[in-house]
């Protein structure tokens, strides 16, 4: 279906905005299908774009309208394997089963096929049925030693597998073997492998930052502590009168405490001592005594 041009690099945009985020940020990816979605509901890739970012949120029953939708439109097969497992979401791993058995089966590529092998050996480990999923899954392409798109997740899934049926020692040999043929580390079979031998990690760029951030919140507890000092006046205003107040060593002589607290006033200190033998000391004192004796004989 054509659209006009400018509604169609809208939705373009949309698009776009959908195959980015869907890993990282699968809500905002479904966002954007939704307006993809109302933009251009008649269009395949929107319909399959909306269907994807349903089914990475988890949303089964949305995605598969959407892929069904978009099967219709185009006539194609491949999105077969996601319906059924979609199917698997919802609660119903007998249909999944049943889809691996149609005709459309047959019709897909060998990505597809493996695929769908994927999700029928998913569906019998949902009804506990171990050791077919593990019959299911073991296939030429298991068995081949050519590394191809698919084949880390098929030998992990088997690995997988093994490993919930009790083999430990085979699952060691098959998250092996999925090491060699993840070159993008798109599993997480080294991580599996150190599990079963016993080996712990310990993230120490992790416990850095732990301990950086328990240091910052101890020095923040102390900050607002400060803070909460600051903002009390009562204890600001003893504060002030502790910077004001003036201490002394009481060993010191000049601050002899008397028996009531009060410091003790040496009245000598304001005394002037005369000396007897000053002569004009003495000769102020006879003009005095002398002045004295007129008034007595005038009076």
């Amino acid at each position: 279906m054509s659209l006009p041009k400018g509604l169609a690099e809208e939705v373009s945009k949309n698009l776009v905005m959908v195959a980015r985020l869907i890993d990282e940020d699968p809500e905002q990816a479904y966002a954007y299908s939704r307006i993809a979605l109302r933009l251009a509901s008649r269009v395949a890739a929107v319909r399959e774009a909306a269907g994807f970012a349903a089914y990475a949120t988890q949303k089964y029953a949305e995605a598969i309208a959407e892929f069904r939708a978009a099967k219709r439109m185009t006539g194609s097969v491949e999105l077969w394997p996601v319906i059924a497992d979609c199917e698997r979401g919802l609660g119903r791993p007998e249909r999944a089963l049943a889809m691996a058995g149609e005709p459309e089966v047959q019709k897909l590529d060998k990505a597809g096929q493996v695929e769908m092998r994927l999700v029928a050996a998913g569906a019998r480990r949902d009804m506990d049925q171990l050791d077919a999923a593990i019959v299911t899954l073991q296939s030429p392409e298991l068995a081949s030693s050519s590394v191809q798109p698919w084949t880390a997740r098929l030998r992990y899934a088997y690995a997988d597998a093994l490993l919930a049926a009790g083999r430990e020692d085979e699952a060691r040999e098959w998250f092996a073997k999925t090491l060699e043929a993840d070159k993008d580390g798109a599993t997480d079979a080294s991580d599996r492998l150190a599990e079963l031998d016993g080996v712990e990690f310990v993230d120490a760029a992790a416990d850095d930052e732990d301990e950086v951030q328990d240091g910052a919140g101890v020095e923040d507890e102390f900050d607002d502590e400060d803070e909460d000092e600051d903002d009390d006046p009562e204890v600001a205003a003893a504060e002030r009168a502790s910077d004001q107040a003036e201490y002394y060593d009481e060993d010191d002589d000049e601050y002899e405490g008397s028996a009531d607290g009060d410091a003790d006033v040496d009245v000598t200190d304001e005394i002037v001592v005369l000396d007897e033998d000053d002569e004009d000391v003495a000769d102020d004192r006879d003009a005095d005594r002398r002045d004295a004796d007129k008034a007595r004989d005038n009076g």
